[in-house]
């Protein structure tokens, strides 16, 4: 029985506000680490303590953004999630009913050529599916000026029932985000990367720890769906590249911080195992079977059952280590989701386990 059969988590442990509202700040978390089947517990803190000199944290740099907004359709209120741009103008756009609360429900959209109003006045207007025979998502067009500035100045960030209350943006944000020159960004945040701080990252950096940027501009990943990652836009640097290649022929380890990082950086890899710098559109789905070529290992949250990132986990870390490792979790009542604790896998050292 796979991971994603057999996990069942509790709604009291679905984090419903930051760490900061919980503890002492964002890194007042908890750390699972598990090595193969061994799984050992500690505090986000500890995690210099868990790598050595000359590993590569990889890390997305991608900003998030308020990409929630309300609108009216047929004189209803609505909620549009703005998801990824395309290279033609359009984004792809989720419509949701709100909810008493704040919340929203996912629900239908289409068909073609159905108009939103937005804050601020602007239209929307649905044209395609984004995939033949889906209907949640839909290629869409503003009518006048542009999403980043209309998100600016209307948008929050995207909030699911499990939480507990709006955040504002910056605690939707990673010490890593960098605004990009064209204004994309993510719809909801690279999450592993929420516990750090400035003071960590020094601290990994004194002890030679080195840190290697990527961007992967997320897009919404609802939690009610069982569906397949779609396309996204990546980017990854010439800089990364040669990082990463040399922390490899030199022994160190490769450890992506988030699926996210994950995908980008497999997508930029070839069978050789090398890294070379790459940007586009990735459609990359990381399976057991896939296998990864260029990373070790992998600091991310707690997964749903239905999430496709428990296949990607499955790959690097094996089927029988990561369903004890969520076991653990679950005896030992770690948190879910963005603002909950993290999970460190890393290599078994006492077992060698190729890349494909």
């Amino acid at each position: 029985m796979s991971v994603r059969q057999a996990l069942r988590v509790p709604d009291e442990l679905l984090a419903s506000v930051p760490a900061e509202e919980r503890g002492a700040g964002r890194d007042d978390v908890r750390l699972m680490v598990s090595r193969g089947s061994a799984v050992s517990h500690h505090s986000f803190r500890q995690l210099p303590d868990q790598l050595r000199a000359g590993d590569v944290l990889v890390v997305n740099t991608s900003q998030t953004l308020p990409a929630a907004i309300d609108g009216t359709l047929d004189g209803m209120p609505v909620v549009v999630h703005f998801s990824v741009r395309g290279d033609d103008g359009r984004w792809v756009v989720e419509l949701r009913d709100p909810l008493p609360g704040g919340s929203t429900r996912r629900r239908s959209g289409g068909p073609a050529g159905t108009v939103v109003r937005l804050m601020g006045g602007a239209r929307l207007g649905w044209e395609e599916p984004l995939q033949y025979g889906e209907d949640r998502l839909w290629w869409a067009r503003l009518s006048a000026g542009d999403v980043p500035g209309l998100l600016r100045r209307h948008g929050r960030p995207i909030r699911y029932a499990y939480t507990r209350r709006d955040q504002p943006l910056a605690a939707h944000q990673t010490v890593f985000a960098r605004p990009a020159a064209d204004g994309a960004g993510s719809a909801e945040m690279p999450s592993a990367a929420r516990p750090f701080t400035a003071e960590l990252v020094a601290e990994l950096v004194s002890r030679g720890v080195q840190f290697a940027p990527l961007v992967l501009h997320t897009g919404v990943a609802s939690t009610e769906a069982d569906e397949t990652p779609y396309p996204e836009r990546y980017e990854v640097g010439a800089a990364t590249a040669l990082l990463v290649n040399a922390a490899k022929a030199g022994g160190g380890r490769i450890v992506a911080v988030g699926t996210t990082a994950v995908r980008a950086l497999e997508t930029a890899t070839g069978h050789d195992g090398l890294v070379r710098a790459a940007a586009g559109w990735t459609d990359l789905v990381v399976t057991p079977e896939r296998g990864v070529r260029a990373v070790d290992g992998l600091l991310t949250g707690l997964h749903e059952p239905a999430a496709s990132h428990l296949l990607m986990l499955e790959a690097i870390a094996g089927h029988d280590a990561l369903t004890r490792s969520y076991a653990e979790a679950l005896r030992n009542l770690y948190l879910w989701h963005e603002f909950g604790d993290i999970h460190l896998i890393l290599p078994d050292e006492n077992a060698h386990v190729p890349h494909c």
